[in-house]
């Protein structure tokens, strides 16, 4: 059980904003995208409209709060700001799974595989890395928490390099197909792999919730936290298989995403007011939404599908990346 401790997490800034004030208006911004999103161009044809546009805001809602909780809470047990669970390895991963498919196969019969299965096996396939890696280095060899995070780099770099010698061997009809793969989209998203998903981060979401507490006191450091009762490695074990399945989950569904998670979470940090984690993970969700429906909006409505939406938001979040880096050389 936590003993108390003081963990300043909330804005003292007189006249500021309290952080329930500020989840409000990011809430409020939120809904104004999505109600435009859904709104605009419809012409009355309201039977097609709402059903078509809402199954993509459904994707989105449950893809973006997969990636707002698992970078919050990997950038908390990592205590490092600048990571995301996609460091790991996981996109790379996912990768080459796709990559494999295609080789053995053929990018005709990936195409035609029933999506479930697709989304079960990569599912799959991720978790079980995973959790091999961390029952290997963090309860096995009980190695600290950055081995294990340096490990994911390398063997990141190993599935990207593997993925790229297998690429260049396949025909390229084979390797067209497999391109389509490689870029998020929330275009053609199966209605029931959406409920399967949803439900996953629902659950998460309610255990996340209930830890919130911990999480605030891992804030503090391994050696704080511990000395107030929080038992650490049991905890970063469950942290970690949350940031897997969340990650496994949104990948599967729609494809890799990398730095989006580390726009949407410095977001929240800077303008929730508080660093506690029934602030910032709501407020990351949010954001998650806010630029997720409203890129898929300028990318249907300006740039007429010439584009990918991961493009953009991904250009967005690797400026950040860049910006955070150079800030913490300066």
């Amino acid at each position: 059980m936590l003993r108390s401790a003081s963990v300043p997490v909330e804005s003292t800034k007189p006249f500021s904003l309290h952080p329930i004030a500020r989840l409000l208006i990011i809430g409020l911004l939120a809904l104004a995208v999505v109600t435009i999103f859904m709104t605009i161009n419809s012409r009355g044809n309201w039977d097609f409209v709402l059903p078509f546009r809402g199954r993509k805001v459904l994707a989105i809602i449950v893809v973006g709060t997969a990636i707002a909780i698992s970078t919050v809470i990997f950038q908390t047990i990592t205590a490092n700001r600048i990571l995301t669970p996609s460091i790991m390895g996981f996109d790379a991963l996912f990768m080459l799974v796709q990559t494999i498919a295609v080789f053995s196969m053929g990018g005709a019969a990936l195409a035609q595989t029933d999506p479930k299965i697709r989304f079960v096996v990569n599912v799959l396939v991720m978790t079980v890395f995973s959790g091999a890696l961390y029952w290997w280095l963090f309860i096995k060899a009980n190695r600290p928490l950055h081995l294990l995070v340096l490990i994911g780099i390398i063997f990141g770099t190993l599935f990207r390099s593997f993925t790229n010698l297998l690429q260049r061997m396949i025909d390229p009809t084979d390797f067209a197909v497999l391109q389509d793969t490689s870029f998020a989209s929330f275009n053609s998203v199966d209605r029931t792999l959406v409920g399967i998903g949803a439900t996953i981060v629902g659950v998460i979401l309610l255990m996340v919730a209930l830890r919130n507490r911990i999480l605030d006191a891992m804030l503090l450091g391994r050696a704080t936290s511990i000395s107030i009762g929080v038992d650490y490695q049991r905890e970063v074990m469950i942290v970690l298989a949350m940031t897997t399945i969340l990650v496994s989950v949104s990948t599967a569904l729609v494809g890799p995403i990398t730095f989006f998670g580390l726009l949407v979470a410095h977001l929240a940090y800077h303008t929730v007011g508080s660093s506690g984690h029934r602030y910032t993970i709501p407020a990351a969700a949010l954001y998650s939404i806010i630029f997720l429906v409203g890129g898929q909006l300028i990318l249907e409505h300006v740039f007429n599908f010439n584009s990918s939406l991961s493009i953009m938001v991904e250009f967005a979040g690797g400026l950040l990346f860049i910006i955070l880096l150079l800030r913490g050389n300066a």
